[in-house]
């Protein structure tokens, strides 16, 4: 009997089905050797040995692997491909007492009986290279972790850490905000004018772009009203017209990072939530009559590339189902982002042949929505642009310009599968001749002012964090529910704002660990990393150079100087019903509540409620913001338990025209309309744009 060992007992169920009766295939559920968690576990004065230890609760696994290994007449390791994989078949193979010259290690891409089978044809050695950059990132995140830790729990307070890339996370949110608050808005005006053709009669609008054939910023309104007073009495002329295509280029199949961004946009999934379910789709599902098999392909890539004889089966469907003109005439090739180890494929179907709408029965909602995702993007990477016809016109008015600019979708191209929220809407410009006159209706100025920048939300900072270099696919999810669990940063309309003790932290930080938490240093040493794996770099003097080279210095130094930070509590205006105190804000894992300032002798605490000023139509409570079990925020009457009506949308103060009922905002891409909240009733309006206008 041969004896194969992976990490979950859901790929363990699905890879036994592939292999016959000769192979035992069992689960170590994750790490099983580790450093400890009650000390550092590295001597840093020895060449950063670390001292591994069997983690806490694994024991009996291990003890029966090694049962198992003994009768086995063959071991296979088969982890994830990835680092963190190959450094749990080492860890394995060692205690398991496996001859190292001896090929153990099996990997797939794909957990499909074709590639599961092959793989197993083809064991490899053990990749010391790979195993050595996890050791040395491992060994580096506690050297920060352990070290910088206990400084925040002796100076600010307990419960607090320091991470190696969660604090630069912390830095950016907190960096941004500061813009944010020193942001200073700046006036600007624009001009409209609303124009006729005079043949056809159809009116459109164009916008003042120059002035003597230079560009024009209006920048208050008595600028604007000269502009008006110049041009309100001149012939508006054709001057020029432009007609032109325009091709939009279909995006590459999916990445780690892509998957987390596109996933939050489009389906409001969490980064967690997102490698959650893509697992189980990477791992198996069950898809009736016996038959469990992995849907996609390993889902911890920084690769866009796919194989070619995936292209043939995507190319295949494209002409079948949608027509030749859909297909371009050679496979289209994606270059990978700057930096990517390109170690495995994209993420992907493991066959395009498996339509969602065909196995959507044996998906939960979810993993339907997910795998739809996947495929869609998958198969229009390899579709042809959509184009554009474009027209632009410029109208000359006296010494001034005015443009406009009409687009209409010509081809759909690859936007007849992936749906874009950013995809032009038509816009039709009657056809104009050049020196043809047209009619003014009207001039139409508008005030604005510049706006700062957003907050970031998770599609945003996982974007920035891949930009700049800073972590790794596997890391953004974890570090993400790191940054919020320690009570740094909180979510504000699904926005990241950084809490007092993160501001407080990531100036500490600034003052006593500058490289620590530098951006540019933190992707530098990242690079050296990675270059452990690719065997450019030895890790033993990655590590001397950073823990030797200042760290060991800066952190000295920190536990000297640092003074006791003295936090003081947010005060409510609210009172203990227990002891009469003012009760002050604290921030947990949940995020803000109330409690009292006398804890531990009064451990009252109260949750905060966010008031719509919406009544309940059942028994006339308020209506409140509340969190369900998984965080999703929902609305319900705050005389719950004894009334459970809730709704999953905002409401809003306007009733349904139709029925009566409560009307919620309802979110469309970038849009949202108000919709009546009543299942019965179809009532729909589009919300009113109010733009900060003046009229003459």
């Amino acid at each position: 009997m041969n004896l194969v060992i992976v990490e979950s007992p859901t790929k363990a169920r699905t890879i036994k089905k592939f292999l016959s009766k000769n192979y035992q295939v069992l689960a170590s559920n994750g790490h099983l050797i580790d450093l400890p968690k009650s000390k550092l576990g590295v001597d840093v004065e020895n060449d950063f040995s670390p001292r591994y230890i069997t983690i806490r609760g694994k024991g009996r696994i291990l003890k029966d692997l090694k049962s198992k290994a003994k009768k086995a007449k063959k071991v296979f390791l088969a982890a994830d491909p990835d680092r963190e994989g190959e450094a749990i078949c080492w860890h394995i193979s060692r205690a398991l007492d496996l001859d190292q010259a001896k090929p153990h290690r099996v990997e797939f891409n794909e957990i499909t009986k074709d590639k599961v089978k092959e793989a197993f044809k083809n064991p490899r050695l053990i990749d010391y290279s790979r195993v050595d950059a996890q050791q040395a990132r491992r060994i580096l995140d506690r050297l920060v972790g352990y070290s910088i830790s206990p400084l925040l729990w002796r100076k600010i307070r307990g419960g607090l850490s320091a991470g190696r890339v969660q604090s630069v996370a912390v830095r950016l949110i907190c960096d941004r905000e500061e813009e944010i608050s020193s942001f200073e808005p700046q006036e600007y005006w624009s001009l409209k004018a609303h124009l006729r053709e005079k043949k056809s009669k159809s009116r459109f609008k164009v916008s003042l772009e120059k002035q003597n054939k230079k560009k024009l910023e209006l920048k208050n309104k008595t600028e604007t009203d000269r502009v008006i007073e110049a041009v309100g009495s001149e012939k508006y002329v054709v001057d020029k017209v432009k007609k032109s295509q325009r091709k939009r280029k279909p995006f590459a199949p999916f990445t780690t990072s892509s998957l987390q961004q596109e996933a939050s946009a489009k389906l409001g999934f969490t980064s967690r939530k997102t490698m959650s379910i893509a697992q189980q789709l990477y791992e198996g599902i069950n898809l009736g009559s016996g038959e469990t098999v992995g849907l996609v392909t390993y889902i911890r890539t920084d690769s866009s590339r796919v194989s070619n004889q995936v292209q043939s089966e995507a190319r295949s469907l494209i002409s079948d189902k949608y027509g030749g003109e859909f297909l371009p005439e050679k496979p289209p090739f994606y270059k990978s982002g700057k930096g990517a180890q390109d170690a495995h494929e994209a993420i992907r179907p493991t066959s395009i042949k498996r339509e969602p709408k065909l196995i959507k029965k044996y998906l939960s909602r979810d993993q339907y929505r997910l795998y739809t995702l996947i495929w869609n993007r998958m198969v229009a990477s390899q579709m042809n642009p959509a184009v554009y016809d474009q027209v632009r016109v410029d109208i000359q008015a006296g010494d001034y310009t005015f443009k406009a600019t009409g687009s209409t979708l010509r081809f759909q191209g690859f936007l007849v599968l992936y749906q874009i929220e950013d995809a032009e809407e038509e816009t039709l410009l009657p056809d104009l001749e050049e020196g043809q006159e047209l009619s003014l209706l009207e001039l139409v100025p508008e005030q604005h002012f510049t706006k700062p920048p957003p907050r970031y939300n998770e599609a945003s900072l996982i974007k920035t964090l891949e930009e700049k270099g800073i972590g790794r696919p596997s890391t953004y999810s974890p570090i993400i529910e790191t940054i919020q669990s320690r009570g740094y940063v909180i979510k504000d309309n699904k926005a990241f704002m950084p809490t007092e003790v993160g501001f407080v932290v990531v100036d500490l930080m600034i003052s006593y660990f500058p490289e620590v938490i530098d951006v540019d240093f933190t992707a530098r040493l990242e690079q050296r990393l990675d270059g452990v794996e690719e065997g450019k770099e030895q890790s033993l003097k990655v590590l001397n150079d950073f823990y030797h080279g200042y760290f060991k210095d800066r952190l000295s130094e920190a536990d000297k100087k640092i003074e006791k930070v003295d936090l003081t509590p947010e005060v409510s205006e609210e009172t203990c019903p227990k002891c009469g105190e003012n009760l002050i804000f604290k921030h947990g894992r949940f995020g803000r509540f109330l409690a009292c300032p006398s804890f531990p002798d009064c451990k009252y605490t109260k949750k905060v409620v966010k008031e719509t000023g919406i009544t309940c139509p059942v028994d006339g409570g308020m209506i409140v913001e509340r969190r369900s079990r998984k965080g999703r925020t929902f609305y319900g009457c705050n005389n719950y338990p004894e009334c459970t009506y809730s709704l999953w949308n905002k409401p809003v103060q306007e009733k349904c025209p139709q029925c009566s009922a409560i009307m919620t905002e309802v979110r469309k891409g970038k849009k949202k309309v108000i919709r009546c909240s009543n299942k019965e009733c179809s009532y729909e309006q589009k919300p009113v744009k109010v733009k900060a206008t003046a009229s003459w």
